[in-house]
């Protein structure tokens, strides 16, 4: 899997069976962003790309000094068994 930011379009992607994966986020401010949504198509789920997504998302965040809120319920069940990426989460 090859993961791809596109913050023109504020969302993290990947091209799967079925279509595409994302998951999709809104600035905030200059220093955090909301994540929203994750979509994997039907034909690709099962196979832990949306964890990748996720994975992704907070890679990115740690490597710029981004914070993240999370409004994305997958993200949110992500956070309990990852715990450790927690520091990363704001208050909205």
């Amino acid at each position: 899997m090859s993961i791809q930011h596109d913050p023109q379009h504020s969302r993290f992607f990947e091209e799967v069976p079925g279509g595409t994966a994302e998951l999709v986020y809104r600035r905030v401010d200059e220093h955090t962003v909301d994540l929203l949504h994750t979509t994997v198509p039907v034909a690709a789920s099962g196979k832990g790309i949306a964890g990748q997504l996720v994975q992704a998302a907070f890679d990115w965040a740690r490597g710029t000094g981004t914070g993240l809120v999370v409004h994305c319920p997958y993200v949110t069940r992500w956070l309990e068994r990852h715990p450790e990426q927690r520091d990363l989460v704001r208050r909205p």
